[in-house]
């Protein structure tokens, strides 16, 4: 879903918010707090929906090729020489 048609589903949903509220004959607040609470949680399902859809997605071309020059880059290390073993004391 892209931002725009995010905008414009979000203020619908709004509107549709403020007509509910004073069709029932909510105060100012009321319909405020009301307004501020779906905004919340259509933003809060937007984000959730955005992250989804990115960790879904399967890996580009550009991202195969990105890993294999990494792995091509990086000195072969033996698993006991990593990090750890190489410390020596100050003294």
């Amino acid at each position: 879903m892209s931002l725009p048609r995010f905008i414009v589903g979000m203020i619908f949903a709004l509107a549709i918010v403020v007509a509910w509220s004073w069709l029932g004959g909510a105060s100012l607040g009321m319909t405020l707090m009301r307004v501020i609470i779906c905004a919340v949680i259509i933003q809060a399902g937007y984000f959730v929906l955005v992250y989804a859809m990115i960790a879904r997605s399967a890996p580009t071309q550009a991202d195969r090729l990105r890993e294999a020059e990494r792995k091509l880059s990086a000195p072969d290390v033996a698993e006991g020489e990593k990090l750890g073993s190489a410390r020596r004391s100050l003294h």
